[in-house]
């Protein structure tokens, strides 16, 4: 019995629509790389880029629980000596509210060629309005993909 191998151009990705208004940041994030990964398909290769893009609204509303707004930091560092910086949540949501979620997913995602190279089907704006009408993106809702 042979093994079937998918190839990835065969493999046409989809685009999915999500809503991040009022949903908690860890259980969106988690889904979302899920999606990025390609784990909701059934050729799904663990090697292979397999994934679908993802555009993501409302990331301004997107809600955390316990303390992490006043407690969580976001760390750089920008190549000087001496030069680290520290951004609370509060301030991340205030000045660019799509880094909290791109910062999110790409933690869950591999640490290698193949992470750096899903991270790029991910697009995360602020409000509602979103340049990608032409690729009719799907609505869907993460909780009804997983339950």
């Amino acid at each position: 019995m042979k093994t079937f191998i998918a190839k990835t151009q065969d493999i046409a990705p989809q685009w999915y629509l999500v809503d991040a208004d009022e949903q908690v940041l860890g259980r969106l994030s988690s889904r979302i790389a899920s999606i990025l990964r390609g784990k909701h398909r059934p050729q799904f290769s663990p090697h292979q880029d397999f994934g679908d893009h993802v555009v993501v609204i409302n990331a301004e509303k997107v809600r955390v629980t316990g303390r992490k707004e006043e407690q969580k930091t976001y760390f750089r560092h920008t190549g000087y000596p001496g030069g680290t910086k520290f951004t609370s949540m509060s301030k991340m949501r205030a000045t660019t509210p799509e880094r909290i979620i791109e910062h999110s997913v790409k933690g869950m995602l591999p640490k290698n060629k193949l992470g750096r190279k899903l991270i790029r089907k991910l697009h995360v704006y602020a409000g509602t309005e979103h340049p990608h009408q032409a690729q009719q993106p799907e609505s869907v809702d993460l909780k009804e993909i997983w339950k």
